[in-house]
């Protein structure tokens, strides 16, 4: 048995995607299985979890035992938990408990930036210059951020040394700052564009584009601009040609879908697994092993 992962649209939903990440990211995916809804606004989550009450928002984790989790920190301290060797928390206890306080801090609060801009990875916006509260809480985030790459002496991109529950409660908001163009810190700069290359979060962004579940109800009016993140290598789903590869490189099932790219042609057993596949090559080591 597995867990179950309930996630919202990947479009939008940000506390699905921290709650994802916490999978992927630390090689839990064998041990969940993660299931999509799709409502059509905010308020129609709970119609679609009517079978998981008490649970009414995303993201709600039902373990293999069946304990409801309808909160992004008590999957993710579920989680830590159960695979306390999946390295979840640093096991430094100053990093550990850095990384904690900041996972809580933005679980709690940050309400402002939250409120005005919404997540979304279907398309970005041209810079909007975020009101006083707004910018108070960018402040804040160069500040703690800052804090934490100092007291844990982090080399790398993220706050307290390797990737932990902190990084993945955060990507929703660095992916919304670099999303709406605000006008941030060195630091903060630097961290949102670490997320927005971060192979886990572009195939998240990928599967988004590949399901095809853009909701206007959930797109900002402003004016579009290119996706701040690394652009994807060019790929072009096709009906017809001769794949290179006779299964599918993520399933192993026989190829019915194709796409091609720098000139070849490669198989998918799925229209997903392709689609997926088109929005960002790169995003896809499994793909990429066939280059």
């Amino acid at each position: 048995m597995t867990h179950r992962l309930y996630i919202g649209n990947r479009l939008y939903f940000s506390g699905s995607l921290a709650a994802w990440l916490m999978v992927d990211r630390f090689g839990l995916s064998p041990h969940v299985a993660t299931t999509v809804l799709y409502p059509a606004t905010e308020d129609g989550v709970g119609a679609l979890m009517t079978d998981l009450a008490p649970a009414r928002t995303l993201p709600t984790m039902v373990t293999k035992d069946g304990a409801i989790l309808s909160d992004s920190m008590a999957i993710a301290e579920e989680l830590a938990t159960r695979y306390p060797d999946a390295g979840l928390w640093p096991r430094d206890p100053v990093a550990r408990g850095t990384a904690r306080t900041l996972a809580n801090e933005m679980h709690s609060g940050f309400r402002a930036l939250r409120g005005a801009w919404p997540l979304n990875l279907h398309r970005s916006y041209q810079p909007v210059t975020p009101p006083a509260d707004a910018a108070a809480e960018c402040a804040r985030l160069e500040a703690i951020w800052a804090h934490a790459r100092a007291v844990t002496g982090a080399q790398g991109p993220w706050l307290c040394g390797d990737y932990c529950i902190a990084d993945a409660i955060f990507a929703p908001m660095a992916v919304r700052l670099a999303n709406y163009g605000f006008d941030t810190g060195p630091v903060t700069r630097a961290y949102c564009a670490a997320h927005l290359a971060d192979p886990a979060l572009r195939r998240w962004r990928a599967m988004g584009l590949a399901a095809g579940k853009a909701a206007a109800a959930f797109e900002h009016d402003g004016p579009p601009r290119p996706w701040p993140g690394p652009a994807p290598l060019p790929a072009t789903a096709v009906e017809t040609g001769t794949p290179q590869n006779a299964t599918c490189p993520y399933s192993g099932d026989p190829v019915t879908h194709l796409m091609r790219m720098d000139g070849r042609t490669f198989g998918f057993c799925n229209a997903f697994c392709r689609d997926k596949t088109v929005a960002d090559p790169a995003a896809w080591p499994a793909f990429m092993a066939l280059l």
